[in-house]
């Protein structure tokens, strides 16, 4: 099968998925908002669903049960991940950074932008772009001939808001609504079949903090300082920050995985309730 056929067929079920992306949100909340864990029965409850048919809307979403996908999205949860999965980025070379390698369960080939290049703030360049499903809602897809160059989620932020944000980060670039151009790259970044390939457009800093992310296995985490030690700046937390912050491709240059010292989530651009459900979806599938 194609990637080109996976793609369509993972967009044949966009009204699935988006439903069982807010299905998510709204478990968080109330999950939030709850003084002590919920059983089953009390959160399909409020959530106006049947006990077996919310089971069945989690097991086929992450492979856990409910209350397991608690624990997970616990407000501790990411300090137990910086206890139990931290990684210290030491062994950047052998993620397979100085080429194509498996990163993070998902097969990628990147290549940067050079700062000349940059520097042109996307002259020259067409991207084409398209809407999708994903796991974690509808997605704003754009790429160029080399790769996806931009990710953006919208359950948080609406459409115009992610458009606007992507184009004012290439503002010289020609933009084409053209789906079937980065469909399949698309298809295979949410677990389909086939490579994804990547074309990072940044700053040359900003392109080594995006680096360093990429070597964060997925289920682990890291911190802001980690990543900035990794980068040869100790000090320069606060511009890693900032940086990972700018990252284009969420999920595949994984962002969410960065949390403070503390174990205090940080910021996500894309939404907090966003990054919850990817470090819960990521850790759901490492234990499953």
């Amino acid at each position: 099968m194609t990637g080109q056929t996976t793609a369509l067929e993972h967009n044949a079920d966009a009204d699935g998925d988006r439903y069982h992306y807010h299905v998510m949100r709204r478990a968080i909340e109330i999950i939030d908002a709850a003084e002590a864990p919920l059983s089953l029965e009390d959160l399909a409850a409020q959530m106006g669903m049947s006990a077996a048919h919310f089971q069945r809307l989690f097991s086929a979403w992450v492979g856990v049960s409910p209350k397991r996908y608690q624990q997970y999205l616990a407000l501790d949860h990411a300090k137990r991940l910086l206890t139990e999965r931290m990684t210290t980025l030491e062994a950047a070379d052998a993620a397979g950074l100085s080429g194509t390698g498996r990163l993070h369960d998902l097969f990628l080939r990147w290549e940067a932008m050079s700062p000349g290049e940059f520097a042109k703030r996307g002259a020259g360049l067409r991207i084409s772009y398209g809407w999708f499903a994903s796991p974690f809602g509808e997605v704003l897809a754009m790429g160029t001939a080399r790769g996806l160059c931009g990710l953006a989620f919208t359950a948080e932020t609406g459409r115009a808001a992610a458009m606007a944000d992507m184009v004012a980060r290439w503002p010289a670039a020609e933009y084409h609504e053209a789906p079937e151009a980065v469909a399949g790259w698309v298809a295979s970044a949410f677990g389909g079949a086939g490579e994804t390939a990547l074309h990072l457009i940044g700053a040359p800093f900003q392109i080594k903090v995006w680096e360093a992310l990429l070597a964060i296995p997925s289920g682990h985490v890291t911190t802001y300082s980690d990543i900035a030690g990794a980068v040869g700046h100790p000090r320069a937390v606060r511009a890693v920050g900032t940086a990972v912050g700018r990252n284009p491709v969420s999920w595949l240059i994984p962002c969410h995985r960065a949390l403070r010292k503390s174990g205090g989530l940080g910021g996500y651009h894309w939404g907090l309730p966003v990054k919850r459900a990817m470090l819960a979806y990521e850790a759901a599938r490492v234990e499953a």
